[in-house]
């Protein structure tokens, strides 16, 4: 007799079998097993985790704690547990045995310049890092795998248009197989991540009212955090909205965007923005299920900057970069996206149309001049078009493949 478990491992070791789409993320999970005795692959739920480490490491053993006999040894016994599995070994889902992290931690210290013993994987954020924190601090390399980047998509599919990939989403699975129906798909995974993911990682009273929060950040992707709104609009106390926000952020569902300021001019807006983190998952939220109608929605200068922010935050993980990522926003104006780098700044802005005029690039010019043309790298609107051109006054017109 199968267990809802061992048909997981099934299907993953079939997608496994069918075309592999390269990650970006394999030389930096390649580079830290050569220096660190474990790594810490984190991210939401089936962003590919599992199969990418399976394939990068394929003379690892392998164990998922999916399977509840293998988590509860892990968990009451991890000594027996550790003798069963030696290093090098890969141990997927293992914040479900969260006592297992100290006996790692005695593992790893009998070999330190071992490296590359043990790689663990996790979709728990919040679980999986309070156990590395508590136990492997200074003995781990966390990194975090999003879901693909449309780079990543058009090397797989080089005549997939940017509208269909969208609404597609960046999920592996619906692009390792063309055969899955979208739809049918992202009401799968919102019902098992609701069921598994939410009620492992907070006392939710109704998983209906959660799923009314989340459709709720939907409507909101690509604007200004109001918990306050949020919380009313779904008929909950702000304190329970802030905790599910929290939720959503720890299971990589949700990104907030800081905002940005410098010494020569300041945000005066200190709340972040929202972005859903994936546009197949917000569009499947928003009831907008083809290229076509998401062409026709309200919704699409939303999902258009949505979908921005998704490729400019790979870039910036692909480059090593962490924390330079912001917008800009005073009383009247705004820039979508503000990154900092040694403190010479990129500015862009998202733009739903496929031929950007320099009056889209107005807000842009504006920053520009308060922090200084010196200061200022480069100046871009980033819209549907093919190939970028310049607009002028130092402006570009750049399509999503060029901003990376």
């Amino acid at each position: 007799m199968h267990t809802t478990a061992s048909f997981a491992i099934y299907a993953i070791e079939s997608y496994i079998l069918q075309m592999w789409i390269l990650r970006d993320i394999e030389a930096r999970l390649l580079k830290s097993s050569k220096t660190r005795p474990a790594t810490v692959l984190t991210g939401a739920r089936q962003t590919g985790k599992t199969s990418t480490v399976r394939r990068i490491f394929p003379r690892h053993a392998f164990v998922s704690l999916d399977l509840p006999t293998e988590a509860q040894q892990a968990e009451k016994d991890p000594a027996t547990f550790l003798r069963r599995y030696p290093p090098p070994v890969i141990i997927d889902e293992v914040q479900y045995a969260p006592a297992l992290f100290r006996h790692l931690k005695a593992e790893i210290d009998r070999s330190r310049q071992r490296y590359g013993q043990y790689l663990l994987t996790g979709s728990q954020k919040f679980i999986l890092m309070k156990g590395v924190a508590e136990s492997l601090a200074g003995r781990v390399d966390v990194v975090e795998l999003e879901t693909l980047a449309f780079a990543e998509i058009r090397r797989a599919t080089p005549r997939a248009t940017i509208e269909s990939v969208i609404v597609r989403g960046g999920f592996p699975e619906l692009h390792a197989n063309s055969d899955i129906d979208g739809t049918a798909f992202y009401n799968s995974y919102l019902a098992t991540y609701l069921e598994r993911d939410v009620r492992a990682l907070t006392n939710v009273g109704s998983l209906r009212d959660f799923e009314r929060f989340l459709r709720a950040c939907a409507l909101r992707s690509a604007n200004l955090l109001n918990k306050a709104d949020l919380a009313r609009d779904v008929g909950i106390s702000p304190s329970t909205a802030n905790q599910w926000l929290s939720v959503l952020e720890a299971s990589g569902q949700v990104v907030l965007l800081e905002p940005w300021f410098s010494n020569r001019t300041k945000s005066i807006i200190k709340s972040p923005k929202l972005y859903l983190a994936d546009t197949g998952l917000l569009c499947a939220l928003l009831n907008v299920r083809s290229a076509d109608s998401m062409l026709e929605s309200p919704s699409a200068g939303a999902i258009w900057e949505t979908f921005v922010f998704a490729q400019l935050r790979h870039r910036e993980r692909q480059a090593g970069r962490t924390g330079s990522l912001f917008f800009w926003r005073d009383r009247t104006r705004e820039v979508d996206f503000v990154i900092d780098i040694d403190g010479r700044v990129e500015l862009f802005e998202a733009k739903w149309t496929e031929l950007p005029s320099l009056h889209d690039a107005a807000n842009l010019r504006f920053v520009r001049e308060i922090i200084g043309k010196s200061t200022t790298r480069r100046c871009a609107v980033v819209s549907r078009m093919l190939h970028g051109f310049p607009l002028n006054m130092g402006v570009d017109a750049l399509s999503v493949s060029e901003i990376n």
